[in-house]
């Protein structure tokens, strides 16, 4: 299998996000996600966060070693908690703030672009921080598409007409849940790559035949939040 560069991952994470937003007026912007209490708009403004920490991250090289790679990085992440809970009320009340949802998109279009062409100049040998942890370059570009990809399908439930994330972004992300899963368990072989990550991080509920298939470890699930 080719090797994935991870800035052309995150590139085509990122195109894909706008390819879905692009041209949608502020009715479509204001439909719902699978993000409960997020509009399409809410969303995308969490997304256009991550795109900005990663200008941040990447202009602000450190001293290795890393604290965590793109795998053990999200075991940080649990969900549910009152600190997502009071994230995700912040970013209803910011998103409110714009005076159409469309200005959430122009913003977006302005600096997704921004944060891959970071990416494309970053060392890929070098060191970053954010929220807390060390990372080293590619696993930072990493998490930044898998989150991407995942909210990318967030997107889409009330979009039908929406393209689905790129091949490249969707192995990245694949690979993240695969490493959540451990090696001591498989997916259903059932399971295409967008089921795979809708159900890994709880967007879909298992079945009882999941569980069945994936017996002892359908209770890991959702492998993230």
């Amino acid at each position: 299998m080719t090797e994935i560069r991870p800035d052309e991952a995150l590139a085509q994470a990122y195109d894909g996000i706008t390819a879905v937003v692009d041209g949608l007026d502020d009715a479509h912007l204001q439909r719902a996600t699978r993000c409960q209490g997020w509009l399409v708009a809410d969303l995308l403004l969490h997304v256009l966060g991550d795109a900005q920490r990663a200008l941040v991250a990447l202009a602000s090289p450190v001293d290795g070693p890393a604290d965590v790679d793109d795998v053990s990085y999200w075991r940080g992440f649990p969900g549910g908690d009152d600190q997502a809970a009071r994230h995700a009320w912040w970013v209803r009340r910011s998103a409110s703030a714009f005076d159409l949802p469309i200005g959430i998109v122009r913003l977006w279009k302005e600096t997704a672009p921004a944060a891959v062409r970071a990416a494309a100049s970053a060392d890929p040998e070098g060191y970053v921080t954010t929220q807390g942890h060390v990372l080293r370059v590619p696993d930072l570009l990493a998490t930044l598409t898998t989150e991407a990809v995942v909210h990318h399908l967030d997107l889409t439930p009330e979009l039908p007409e929406a393209p689905p994330p790129g091949p490249l972004a969707v192995r990245v992300a694949v690979s993240t849940m695969d490493g959540l899963l451990s090696d001591d368990a498989v997916r259903p072989a059932g399971w295409d790559d967008n089921e795979f990550l809708l159900k890994a991080t709880g967007r879909i509920p298992l079945t009882d035949r999941d569980r069945l298939e994936l017996g002892e470890a359908a209770g890991w699930f959702p492998l993230l939040g």
